[in-house]
């Protein structure tokens, strides 16, 4: 996938993330976020899975460890939904490992406990 459409969709997660966020504000559980997130990405017309399982590989071996993804959406952008104080770097790692097992090529990190949206974003590569 070319880098523009990836950055369209991911440009149209953040867009209806911070419409949730607009409606609600900070302060609800994850789970709230993403069932609201959802509905926003269904009315903008993309295509998503919810708390996908990804199996992990070991020696060979594929492995279902119960391992899920908040949301995928496109099949490109791996969205992991926070409502917590701040987005500290041990938050970032099961992202980027997200990314590297399943060799999609960007994740956002949106927390949504914050006073405005944009200071919840964090935009991950998979630099594979």
């Amino acid at each position: 996938m070319e880098v523009s459409e990836i950055n369209r969709i991911s440009n149209e997660v953040i867009g209806a993330a911070i419409e949730v966020h607009r409606a609600l504000g900070p302060g609800l559980l994850e789970s709230a976020y993403e069932e609201c997130l959802c509905r926003e990405l269904s009315l903008r017309d993309l295509r998503f899975r919810r708390q996908l399982e990804i199996p992990v590989e070991y020696k060979g071996v594929r492995l279902a460890c119960g391992y899920r993804v908040d949301v995928l959406v496109e099949e490109t952008v791996i969205v992991e939904v926070k409502a917590i104080e701040r987005v500290v770097p041990v938050h970032e790692a099961p992202l980027l490992t997200d990314l590297r097992m399943t060799g999609n090529p960007l994740g956002l990190i949106l927390n949504f406990n914050v006073p405005v949206l944009r200071q919840g974003i964090r935009r991950l590569v998979n630099n594979r």
